[in-house]
């Protein structure tokens, strides 16, 4: 994500960093808290946007199978699977969220380990502990979603209020970089 020292010499991508980082970590708080309060909104949406994302990868396997072999079974049964599965979360989403939960559980154990690392990586800078404090918070998700797998409606519920207060926390790790930029970009 962000390594100062890859750009510390270089003012304008510092400049350029913190002036993104704010827009997206704004971006990232408002969806955040969308999800912390409409938690069921978050999830059908969440699960529908996958759905559609299956559906298109679908299709262009499709035409890549017709393009290049069309008597790739393969190719065929891949398109088939993506259409078919996304169809399916598009229609009918409940499903689709369980599944998301299953997925966002993986997730979360993945986003913490970056989120780890990437705190150690920018230990002496300020507010290196958010980046720490967000990979915590991203097992403690982890574990969550994990548990609660066998549950659809607590997995209903999970996926949206969770992600959004993921999302939420990105928005103030993101506003924190982008002032910790600012101010180096200053002190040069």
């Amino acid at each position: 994500m962000l390594d100062f020292k890859v750009f510390s010499n270089q003012p304008d991508l510092l400049e350029k960093f913190s002036k993104y980082a704010k827009i997206y970590g704004v971006i990232f708080l408002i969806l955040g808290l969308v999800g912390i309060f409409f938690p069921g909104l978050m999830s059908i949406t969440t699960a529908i946007f996958f759905g559609w994302l299956l559906l298109f990868s679908g299709f262009l396997v499709g035409v890549q199978t017709w393009q290049i072999n069309r008597k790739d079974w393969i190719g065929w049964l891949k398109f088939l699977l993506f259409t078919v599965t996304g169809a399916m979360i598009i229609i009918n989403p409940l499903p689709g969220v369980i599944a998301l939960g299953i997925i966002f559980a993986a997730y979360f154990f993945v986003d913490a380990f970056a989120n780890v690392a990437l705190a150690f990586r920018l230990r002496p800078e300020p507010y290196w502990w958010i980046a720490l404090l967000n990979g915590v918070l991203s097992l403690a998700l982890g574990i969550f979603f994990f548990m609660a797998i066998g549950n659809p409606l607590q997995t209903l519920w999970l996926v949206g209020i969770l992600v959004g207060i993921s999302l939420f926390f990105d928005g103030i790790m993101l506003l924190s970089l982008s002032s910790a930029a600012k101010q180096k970009k200053e002190n040069q």
